[in-house]
């Protein structure tokens, strides 16, 4: 390629303002994309200081000068901050500054390459708003279904364990014709407290606050669909991290829920689990050797479970899908991003 046609491909950019600067930061050259992105034409910024691209806070600073001071000791420097067009409106910008040397080793200027990431960072931070928003929706469920099964333990439970004492004491006192009656209302009461607990651990199940997202699953594989259900399972993980609570959370929730339904309406005799990292975040697959029923992907078969599953995938930005074949079984599928965590003292969207 010829320097003339070389020339002519740079001033045609409209992404990227691609301009030059002499050794002191003053503008010598202008294209295009710099005009649309900045909004000056050339004859009205050749000649002036770089720095009036830069809000005043930096200009005071001093952070034009260091940027070219610290182009010429590394050779490059990119920064990412806030910049000023001429209508003094301020976008965000991706800059890249490298010097440019002579054969004889002596600086010539600088070239400059600026790209308008506005849309970018105002995606990220709705991205990063909807975020917080879901980690705020999961720990008041968290905290309301933690306040309901304390309740119901420390309320309904042990009021119904005392009227089980007291029918046994009756049952001892009352005449024989009486007492077999009391003892079918204790064993009522007894089956009722059971599915309480049953509730109880549901709510809020014990371990995945301290023990993590693999351990809290395998305990409720192994107490519930191992001991209490009598199924055969595998559960099988991959995990590069630990989810975030939150993330940790909705994936169980929804395994749990896709247990349930395997329990209730699968007749299999078998179910496999599988968590993996993937796709910068976690998929899980509940697969079951039962019916295969056919079921909708928008839980049309009277499955408020089904809808539920969903709606928690996709409300933590992920997606959940289900295949089914009679005689085949049925697979739950579903992925959700793993984050890191956002620092407690996270930069707001004035920091430059």
């Amino acid at each position: 390629m010829t320097e003339a046609a070389f020339t002519l491909l740079v001033q045609g950019v409209l992404d990227y303002g691609i301009f030059m600067l002499d050794p002191q930061g003053h503008i010598i050259s202008w294209n295009a994309g710099a005009e649309r992105i900045k909004g000056y034409r050339a004859e009205d910024i050749v000649g002036q200081h770089f720095s009036v691209f830069y809000p005043p806070e930096d200009q005071t600073a001093g952070k034009p000068q260091w940027e070219l001071e610290t182009a010429v000791a590394d050779g490059r420097l990119e920064d990412e901050g806030w910049r000023v067009r001429k209508d003094g409106s301020r976008f965000w910008a991706n800059v890249v500054i490298t010097a440019l040397w002579d054969e004889k080793g002596v600086l010539r200027g600088f070239g400059k390459v600026t790209r308008d990431m506005s849309e970018r960072r105002a995606a990220q931070h709705a991205l990063s708003e909807r975020r917080r928003l879901f980690d705020h929706l999961v720990q008041a469920q968290e905290t309301e279904r933690r306040r309901i099964a304390w309740d119901v333990h420390d309320d309904s439970i042990q009021a119904m364990v005392a009227v089980g004492m007291r029918l046994e004491l009756l049952a001892e006192r009352v005449p024989e014709t009486y007492a077999a009656e009391l003892q079918r209302l204790d064993a009522s009461v007894r089956e009722a407290i059971g599915r309480l607990r049953t509730l109880t651990f549901r709510l809020h199940p014990p371990g995945i606050d301290k023990h993590g997202l693999v351990e809290a699953l395998s305990s409720h594989l192994d107490d519930v669909v191992g001991s209490s259900w009598g199924m055969p399972y595998s559960f099988e993980h991959h995990l590069d991290r630990e989810p975030t609570p939150e993330t940790a959370v909705t994936i169980f929730r929804i395994v749990q829920e896709a247990l349930l339904n395997v329990h209730k309406h699968a007749r299999g005799s078998r179910v496999d689990v599988r968590v993996a990292s993937a796709d910068g975040g976690i998929v899980t697959r509940v697969a079951d050797d039962g019916t295969g029923a056919p079921i909708s992907q928008d839980g049309a078969r009277d499955h408020f479970g089904i809808m539920e599953m969903r709606e928690r995938a996709e409300t933590a930005g992920g997606w959940w899908s289900v295949h089914s074949r009679p005689g085949t079984g049925t697979t739950v599928e579903f992925w959700l991003p793993n984050p890191l965590p956002i620092p407690p003292s996270a930069p707001t969207d004035d920091a430059a």
